[in-house]
């Protein structure tokens, strides 16, 4: 059964008939996300450090965030793990996700280096993958005057962030770098077709529908031809083998559980360290809902725990 506090935000979100996101434009749907976070989220919990940042890529300039968890040192090499938000591709930023970049800092005693990638319509696919690539080696080629631990390195994200995590392990591998250590992926999408049994029995009314994921896909994807590219839908592709270690988070209730499913047990056919919880009473979505959802909580506690074991010191 879906949990009585993610039924009551739905009830909620019903009752005082919030807009779907598929009805609004893209800077609307922003904003609203980003207003949103102060009923949904916890308070952000103070860090030792919480600094901007911009990686100068092939001409354009990326937005960062560095976190730095409380107790550790200014001059201190860190592990970090580079983090892309979600959002569809379309809505999300630095902001929106500012208070668990900081909870997963603190709670895994590692640094995080949030990505702010091009968003669609304005900038559609590759141009997300090509700034989540272009920030990660950034990172690493400045890990040294950043105080960070370019050899424990780790890539997360959540849904369409998760999408890029998992697609930059992958690009990773096949160029030879930057060196990976762990994989957090939290609800990914993972293939575009959006073909699993899972969209067909939740598509409608669990926060995340049929109707919302086609416009995230249609603001992101301009060409039927990419649902088919591995850059797009990362368990299409041939080779999931050589990977890091993965954490997989699913939401029973969500549409996206499926796939998560599927990208877990392909990589471990493949011989790869993945697993995979499945929080069997929540929607997507929940782990950025701390303040009224109590299993995000532990979600959080269950990511920077893998987090810190994967990024230990050899």
């Amino acid at each position: 059964m879906l949990h009585p506090q993610a039924q009551a935000l739905l009830d909620f979100m019903q009752d005082n008939r919030v807009s779907p996101t598929h009805t609004l434009p893209p800077g609307e749907a922003r904003r609203l996300y980003r207003e949103r976070r102060s009923v949904v989220q916890p308070p952000p919990p103070e860090v030792a450090e919480a600094r901007s940042l911009e990686a100068n890529v092939q001409g354009r300039t990326i937005g960062l965030r560095l976190y730095r968890p409380l107790g550790s040192a200014a001059a201190e090499a860190l592990p970090v793990l580079v983090y892309y938000h979600g959002g569809g591709w379309v809505i999300g930023d630095l902001d929106t996700h500012d208070t668990l970049c900081r909870e997963l800092a603190n709670g895994s005693g590692c640094a995080v280096v949030a990505v702010d990638y091009r968003l669609g319509p304005e900038h559609r696919f590759p141009a997300a993958v090509d700034d989540a690539l272009g920030a990660l080696r950034w990172v690493h080629e400045h890990a040294g005057e950043l105080a960070l631990d370019g050899r424990r390195m780790a890539v997360g994200g959540d849904s369409a962030g998760g999408n890029l995590a998992a697609v930059m392990a992958i690009a990773a591998r096949d160029l030879q770098g930057p060196p990976l250590r762990f994989q957090l992926l939290i609800y990914p999408a993972t293939d575009m077709r959006r073909s699993a049994a899972s969209h067909q029995a939740l598509g409608q009314g669990y926060l995340l529908t049929s109707d919302t994921m086609r416009y995230f896909h249609d603001h992101y994807i301009d060409d039927p031809a990419h649902d088919l590219d591995w850059r797009a839908s990362p368990l299409l592709h041939g080779n999931l083998g050589g990977l890091p270690p993965a954490f997989v988070i699913t939401a029973g209730y969500d549409p996206l559980r499926d796939e998560g499913l599927q990208y877990a047990q392909r990589l471990s056919a493949a011989g790869g360290r993945a697993a995979q919880v499945c929080f069997e009473r929540q929607i997507h979505g929940f782990i950025v809902m701390g303040r009224l959802i109590d299993e995000a909580n532990v979600a959080v506690q269950l990511c920077a725990a893998q987090l810190r074991q994967a990024l230990a010191a050899d």
